[in-house]
């Protein structure tokens, strides 16, 4: 039972990003005409299949209808899933099929958003926490209590690497910086544009810091993950917080808050990773077992099984 609140917070990491997801596809709208309209990847494809010409498949109403009801029905999955990863414990087999489906078109929505951004690969990898959570989800559903394994850990690690790496690109001006960034930070902290570069600047910095701090060994990765915790937390409020406004509160909720709410994985997954680090740490040098993998004893997992001493 000691990792099932590790466990409890990748479930909401998932759950979050499939809420947010599907408020996005019902409620406003995703990048999918930029895969349909794109008369370089599709022509060939609609013209013998369809038996029309491009120029009267783009033309057409029924086109657009066709992207919208897509559009909907990815919305009203995605809810779908999140109501099987909020009772995957009662789903087995079939709510974990689900997931991985889930977590497939997350990962084709952050590819059609790649494709969108002029295949910045950068745009590709930051949504990793996103389509990662569900995969997560899937695979710790099996046994909630059993230790993570050293190659799920390492998957999390890379999953919440890439994620602020990718950000922290854009933060710095690697890629074009979004001027929503700047917008933010001058919305939420008294400083000009100026001040607002230099904070990206030492922000993305400090991501890059992080995502390598979390592969040396030692105390590093705890404390790479307790700033992520706090970093992930921040920049997903801020999309609310940033534009604010009491007398137009129910506006700024209906248009952000499903872009704070998808981030949630950037602060859940690591706070679910420093938990269960803590945990094993605490267990080793109370027991004094120095191994990595885990092995039950009586209905227990602990964690190795080859010497004395603390991590």
């Amino acid at each position: 039972m000691k990792y099932r609140f590790s466990f409890r917070l990748v479930q909401a990491a998932a759950v979050s990003v499939f809420l947010a997801r599907a408020w996005q596809h019902l409620y406003w709208d995703a990048p999918y005409r930029t895969l349909f309209w794109d008369e370089a990847w599709m022509k060939g494809l609609i013209e013998p299949t369809l038996g029309i010409a491009w120029r009267d498949y783009v033309t057409s109403p029924q086109t657009d209808i066709f992207i919208q009801n897509l559009i909907m029905g990815t919305g009203w999955f995605y809810l779908a899933c999140a109501l099987v990863a909020l009772f995957i414990n009662r789903m087995g087999k079939v709510g974990r099929i689900v997931l991985w489906l889930g977590a497939a078109n997350l990962l084709l929505l952050a590819a059609l958003y790649c494709k969108e951004k002029f295949f910045f690969i950068g745009q590709l990898f930051e949504y990793s926490l996103q389509w990662g959570a569900p995969v997560m989800l899937a695979v710790l559903s099996k046994d909630p209590d059993r230790p993570w394994g050293g190659p799920f850990i390492l998957f999390v690690k890379i999953a919440i690497a890439l994620t602020f790496t990718c950000h922290g690109l854009y933060a710095v001006g690697f890629y074009p910086r979004p001027g929503n960034f700047l917008e933010m930070v001058m919305n939420i902290l008294p400083v000009n544009e100026t001040g607002a570069i230099h904070f990206l600047n030492t922000a993305g910095t400090l991501d890059f810091l992080l995502s390598i701090a979390l592969f040396l060994p030692g105390r590093w990765p705890r404390l790479a993950l307790a700033y992520a915790v706090f970093w992930g937390l921040a920049t997903s409020v801020a999309r609310v917080w940033a534009y604010f406004h009491w007398a137009f509160w129910d506006s700024v909720l209906k248009q952000w808050l499903h872009e704070a709410v998808m981030r949630f994985p950037h602060f859940l997954v690591p706070l679910a990773l420093l938990v269960y680090l803590s945990i094993k740490n605490y267990g080793s040098r109370k027991t004094g077992l120095s191994s990595s993998w885990p092995v039950r004893q009586g209905q227990e997992w602990v964690h190795g099984t080859l010497g004395r001493g603390g991590n």
